[in-house]
């Protein structure tokens, strides 16, 4: 018996965790304390950025501000990729998980303790890295622990998705809170306290749930060849932090950066992927049946990721939030999706498993998911030249983007490790993250051109956006029987 087949085996006999394998449950803890810290510091990330010293802020201007939390977010999905290579060519997915657990740590804490941009610069390299390889690891070692064909995999991934949003509930939150009460580095001290006890949970559970998945790599990097790649990785570093100290990148660029570097980044993969002497000839098929599926949700995260950009300045300043005399923080909004997802994810992974083979292919629920997305940047034009949109209004367009949410994000991680080649399952799973990476980036790029003051081209901005995403969702659902045919059985 293989290794594989030792662990499909432990996973087939383990359902001690609501019919799943108590390692769920302890990959689920560690991503819950991880986007607790993660949407509780980014929650804060933008007024930091172009709130006035004053206040407590950095002082940059709001297209600056939302220019870097672009590209942040599609730093830390971007660094999937590398996660991924580490993962499949060094260490194997759980060794290099609780790398990046540490690194996410060493992150917050330096946004904590350090002042100023130096503290900035070295908090969201740390999380955005760590972040991102930890993401796609965990990915992989959930898929590890079920049979390709196991009627569970959904279920799992919407129950991880879960754990994923109570911690996005709380984060805002608590650091939110903080943040009103004793300011901005308070908030980020508690992401990295929370970030601690997810590490601590792990590292005691981490024996006795998982019993070696996903510890070996798949497809090992030949020893002489590791300083090589070493070296190229130090130079890369070296040229990147030279050429922002040296002010060669403007701040305001970022985004546009990160998208385009991400862009290539997913080209090489799908070549490497589809090119690979490594991959079957089926496998190939599964990866070019992803292609399109992979432009429907950069198309959805572009407009979902605005939630940090253009959705927080109009928490900010477009939106009513007097509760009785009492001003709630701006910050808490971002709260509402991930009570959403709460309420809602296992609604729909008990759905799933309802309808069987009767549910909705992959590539229709990417249609839907798009689909609902443009509806709800239009329910924007509702409010448009209002003095102050009330707060059910975003809790009722933040309802629709946790419905477009459930349809794609949990089955796209899925899905990923069911077209996954053998060779490339991390790998796979951090091209699926790359569609995050670019849509958050493209996030930063689309804000640079709203403007809250001027109706008229508010107006347009949302106009714009929800009618393009219907589009998408239209040419996807048209092409569903072509990909369906090529995933091979894949639903």
């Amino acid at each position: 018996m293989t290794t594989r087949d030792t662990e499909v085996a432990l996973a087939d006999t383990d359902r001690r965790f609501f019919g799943h394998p108590l390692g769920l449950a302890n990959l689920s803890g560690i991503e819950l304390w991880e986007r607790f810290s993660f949407y509780g510091m980014q929650g804060l990330l933008a007024y930091y950025i172009y709130y006035a010293v004053g206040d407590g802020g950095l002082g940059y201007s709001e297209q600056i501000a939302t220019s870097i939390v672009g590209a942040y977010g599609g730093l830390v999905y971007a660094s999937a990729i590398l996660g991924g290579w580490v993962s499949d060519r060094l260490f194997g997915a759980e060794r290099t998980l609780f790398g990046a657990a540490v690194m996410i740590m060493l992150g917050h804490l330096s946004l904590a303790l350090v002042p100023g941009a130096v503290g900035l610069g070295l908090g969201l390299v740390f999380v955005g890295v760590g972040a991102g390889t930890l993401k796609a690891t965990t990915s992989t070692v959930v898929g590890d622990m079920y049979r390709r064909a196991d009627d569970r995999r959904d279920a799992a991934f919407s129950i991880y998705y879960m754990a994923v949003n109570i911690g996005g509930l709380l984060g805002p939150l608590i650091t939110g809170a903080l943040w009103k009460s004793h300011g901005f580095h308070w908030g980020f001290g508690a992401a990295a306290a929370g970030m601690a006890v997810g590490l601590l949970q792990y590292v005691l559970m981490r024996g006795s749930t998982l019993r070696g998945i996903g510890a070996a790599a798949p497809d090992p990097l030949p020893r002489p060849q590791r300083v090589r790649y070493l070296a190229v990785g130090v130079v890369v570093v070296v040229l990147v932090v030279a050429a922002f100290v040296t002010g060669l990148v403007p701040l305001e660029s970022l985004a546009n950066i990160v998208t385009g570097v991400a862009v290539i980044g997913a080209i090489a993969l799908f070549a490497i992927l589809i090119g690979s002497p490594k991959t079957q000839a089926d496998e190939r098929s599964r990866v070019i049946s992803f292609i399109p599926m992979f432009v429907a949700s950069v198309a959805f995260w572009a407009l979902f990721q605005q939630q940090f950009t253009v959705i927080a300045i109009y928490s900010d300043q477009r939106l009513d939030r007097n509760l009785g005399g009492w001003e709630m923080p701006a910050s808490w909004v971002q709260s509402i999706n991930p009570l959403f997802i709460i309420i809602f994810a296992a609604v729909f992974a008990a759905m799933w498993v309802k309808l069987g083979n009767r549910q909705p292919s992959t590539p229709m629920k990417f249609a839907l998911a798009n689909l609902i997305m443009g509806v709800a940047y239009l329910v924007f034009l509702l409010f448009v030249g209002s003095t102050a949109t009330p707060l059910l209004g975003i809790v009722g367009i933040l309802f629709l983007f946790t419905m477009a949410e459930l349809l794609l994000s949990p089955v796209g991680q899925s899905l990923a490790t069911k077209l996954a080649p053998e060779a490339f399952k991390t790998q796979m799973v951090a091209l699926f993250f790359l569609t995050v990476s670019i849509g958050s980036a493209l996030s930063g790029v689309l804000a640079g051109y709203y403007n809250p003051d001027d109706a008229g081209a508010e107006r347009s901005y949302f106009l714009i956006l929800g009618i393009a995403s219907i589009v998408v969702a239209v040419v996807m659902a048209l092409l569903a029987p072509w990909i369906r045919k090529r995933m091979l059985g894949v639903r």
